[in-house]
């Protein structure tokens, strides 16, 4: 049963929630990164090892459309495309590995008036 209270955001619900959240992860911890090399780290995690190519080729495009990855210039005569995260991915990330009951019950006054200002834009 899913936790009262608990932030769930659309990019991490679904059939392709766990998929979209190894792709955001390694991006996030390993930078930019082609779509090989992306299976690759990914074929080397547990669970993935035997996740096709094509799976993966789709939900980066899928992430691509919704802004949680871009495409940035190759160095080199590279002519494969690097995909890195967008702030919107960072960000995805970010809530989907933060408890914030932890952050409400322990930010002081200032920081929570910093919290309210952004989040009322």
């Amino acid at each position: 049963m899913e936790e009262i209270g608990k932030v769930r955001l659309s990019v991490f619900k679904g059939t392709k929630a766990r998929l979209n959240r190894i792709v955001l992860r390694v991006l996030a911890q390993h930078g930019p990164l082609t779509i090989s090399d992306l299976r690759k780290r990914i074929r080397a995690l547990r669970d993935f090892r035997y996740t096709r190519y094509s799976v993966i080729y789709r939900r980066v495009h899928a992430l691509q459309k919704d802004d949680f990855l871009k495409v940035v210039e190759a160095e080199g005569a590279a002519p494969s495309q690097v995909y890195r995260l967008t702030p919107r991915g960072h960000l995805a990330i970010l809530l989907d590995q933060m408890d914030l009951d932890k952050v409400l019950r322990t930010a002081n006054r200032d920081k929570i008036a910093a919290i309210l200002e952004v989040l009322s834009e």
